[in-house]
């Protein structure tokens, strides 16, 4: 097995270009055709890492957190990131990141933390804009079953748990043929009229160039008429957070207690209790203040994250029950999350999970 492969895999899960643009994920360091057998998962690809990876022959390290995330101008082994770096050139390790592709993913992190909470009808707490587009394709009748089973296959027309979704209508396409071209249909400076239909697609940001160049595999003409349309949908399936409900409310110290022990928190801070049971829960991997309006705006009980700063506690205005687990505490089954996934898809190649613990924060 080569890295690429494994890069294929993780970027069709979490595609690159869901990432927020502050970030850096993907392959950090190594060569896409180098050949490996294992990978190491970690939150953090610190100095230890490596030399767990090392110590164990394992080549390939795929990390939560970005080992790159600023610019890098030198070499000279004066902070930790340049001393990792240099570690992993001498002994050809490759470091792969998967960091906000897969906070924003449906199925990432905070899926496996609703998974941990028990939690039920699961929904993106504040779902990305911008992210979708209309494709409109006009396709003879004789070949649209071949075109759209390609748009298919290739991603097209997949709304939520739904895909083969489209919508058509017949109609009547008209062309002359000029010199230099080669039709499919008629005649050189002839004017010809076909039964075409007019296919409407919602399509990803992220698939699309990959549907359009199926769409161009598959159609028949030598020219494709089509119209790729920016949406300013939201998509429900891709953003930051979740919101879900418990079978059950629950009062706000048992919950609070339980969630120290699924997520192994020393402590937690929060706001003032409420005084009300909990049923909906929001909640963000890693640092999601940001999200907290967002949390009221859905009428949560509870919003659960990390990271969260001394003003940030005011926004909760006694609507809201805000809870800080510690960032580290709030991601650590990622790793489970990654490991489970690779298994899945490679059932003959060997997927570790650190045993350093790489949480930078202590408690006393």
């Amino acid at each position: 097995m080569i890295i690429n492969d494994i890069c294929s895999v993780l970027e069709s899960f979490s595609p690159l270009s869901s990432q927020e643009n502050y970030d850096n994920c993907g392959l950090l360091i190594g060569n896409k055709k180098t050949e490996i057998n294992s990978v190491l998962i970690c939150l953090d690809c610190t100095q230890e890492v490596v030399e767990e990876a090392i110590e164990k022959n394992i080549p390939f390290i795929i990390s939560h957190h970005p080992l790159i995330f600023k610019g890098i101008k030198s070499l000279n082994n004066t902070s930790y990131v340049e001393r990792v770096i240099s570690l992993c050139i001498k002994n050809d390790i490759s470091v792969y990141a998967i960091h906000t592709n897969l906070d924003n993913n449906p199925l990432g992190v905070n899926f496996e933390i609703a998974t941990r909470l028990k939690l039920e009808n699961l929904s993106i707490l504040k779902p990305k804009n911008n992210v979708l587009n209309k494709l409109i394709v006009y396709i003879p009748q004789t070949h649209l079953d071949q075109v759209d089973n390609a748009l298919i296959n290739a991603g097209a027309g997949k709304i939520g748990n739904y895909d083969s979704c489209h919508f058509r209508n017949l109609g009547t396409g008209t062309f002359r043929p000029l010199d230099g071209s080669k039709p499919f249909e008629g005649s050189l400076g002839s004017k010809s009229e076909v039964a075409e239909y007019r296919v409407e697609y919602m399509v990803s940001s992220h698939i699309l160039n990959h549907v359009i160049k199926e769409m161009y595999n598959f159609h028949p003409y030598e020219e494709v008429a089509h119209d790729i349309i920016a949406l300013k949908n939201s998509n429900n399936y891709e953003g930051s957070g979740m919101i879900g409900t418990l079978s059950n409310a629950v009062e706000e110290d048992f919950f609070l207690d339980d969630l120290k022990s699924i997520f192994n928190c020393p402590f937690i801070k929060h706001t003032a209790l409420l005084g009300k049971k909990i049923k909906s829960v929001a909640f963000c991997g890693g640092s999601g203040s940001f999200l907290i309006k967002d949390a009221i705006a859905k009428n949560a009980d509870i919003f659960i994250s990390s990271d969260i700063k001394y003003h940030d506690y005011f926004d909760a205005d006694n609507k809201i029950l805000v809870v800080d687990i510690g960032h580290y505490e709030s991601e650590q089954y990622t790793l489970n999350l990654l490991s489970a996934y690779l298994n899945k898809k490679f059932s003959n190649f060997a997927v570790h999970l650190t045993d350093i613990n790489t949480n930078p924060v202590n408690y006393r």
